[in-house]
């Protein structure tokens, strides 16, 4: 059973991350703030990281002033311990699957920055619970080149949920970056990858809420969980 490290700011906000990887057969190590420990300690014999949703990236994180205007909710040890394990992880060349607020720090941690609020991309639901929000939808364009596309099994449009206020623009991404994907609406970024990586894929939709993208997305998290085998299997033959 190979394992995959899921970073989440609690429980509740890790459950169907954690449920999709291990219907998949995946043993799940879970990193939730604060954890002191180091890249290496923290993914000790795992294959892959997965960064999921959840709370805003630290504007001071790109060199920029927190707008009072967008009601940020920052979690700093989150921010600190994610940045580690993404670091250890991209060093080794471990497989990363990065969703929504993951693909935004992933962005970050390249050195590109964010758009701090974007109204209309998160639906108001009766509280911050996973579960009770009602997500936006909009339409996105997957380049036929990405790896995503090649993963899902066709590029093109493809219609998704929306659950975030934050995002990037061709302005805010990383050089090191690609584009794999965009908003027909409005242009934002929806998919990013990492050209000097082996398997490096940022998604901002939420392809673990399962009934709210196509079916072919939840190929992302095989294809996830197939790669982080491959590396433990390199990993050990290396040694």
């Amino acid at each position: 059973m190979t394992k995959v490290a899921i970073t989440s700011v609690d429980l509740q906000n890790s459950r169907r991350y954690v449920q999709v990887m291990e219907s998949l057969g995946a043993q799940v190590s879970l990193l939730i703030p604060p954890d002191g420990r180091q890249g290496q300690e923290l993914l000790n014999e795992t294959g892959g990281l997965l960064l999921t949703g959840g709370p805003d990236v630290d504007p001071s994180l790109y060199y920029s002033e927190a707008d009072p205007d967008a009601n940020l909710e920052l979690c700093q040890s989150l921010d600190q311990l994610e940045l580690r394990v993404l670091s250890y992880a991209l060093e080794r060349d471990m497989p990363v699957l990065a969703i929504c607020r993951g693909m935004q720090l992933l962005n970050v941690a390249f050195g590109g920055g964010l758009i701090q609020d974007l109204p209309g991309h998160k639906a108001e639901g009766t509280d911050g619970n996973d579960g009770c929000w009602e997500p936006a939808r909009h339409l996105i364009y997957m380049a036929p080149g990405a790896k995503s596309a090649a993963i899902i099994g066709s590029a093109g449009f493809f219609r998704v949920n929306s659950l975030h206020h934050q995002g990037i623009r061709e302005a805010q991404r990383s050089p090191r970056l690609m584009t794999s994907a965009y908003s027909v609406e409005d242009g934002l970024i929806e998919g990013l990858e990492s050209p000097s990586h082996s398997w490096v894929i940022g998604l901002q939709c939420h392809p673990e809420r399962q009934d709210e993208v196509p079916r072919s997305f939840s190929n992302l998290f095989a294809a996830f969980y197939e790669r982080a085998e491959m590396f433990l299997t390199a990993d050990g033959a290396s040694h």
